[in-house]
């Protein structure tokens, strides 16, 4: 499984705002992506990011996460 979170991360520069979003060609589905979360909240408890918002289906399944890049 692909760490979408840390390839955002990595793709990003210091003071920019993303949002990360599964990407179907990738193979990714909304089930795996719940796993980005967790993944950006350790980035984000090692002060490398800032999670601004997460965005949620009816369902409670996230489907996005906004965040900013601080180092």
């Amino acid at each position: 499984m692909r760490d979408i979170a840390k390839e955002v991360y990595t793709k990003m520069k210091v003071g920019s705002v993303a949002w990360i979003r599964p990407v179907a060609a990738k193979g990714d589905t909304l089930e795996s992506f719940q796993a980005a979360h967790a993944s950006a909240k350790l980035l984000e408890e090692e002060g490398l990011i800032d999670i601004e918002k997460v965005q949620r289906q009816a369902d409670g399944l996230i489907d996005a996460i906004r965040i900013q890049r601080l180092a």
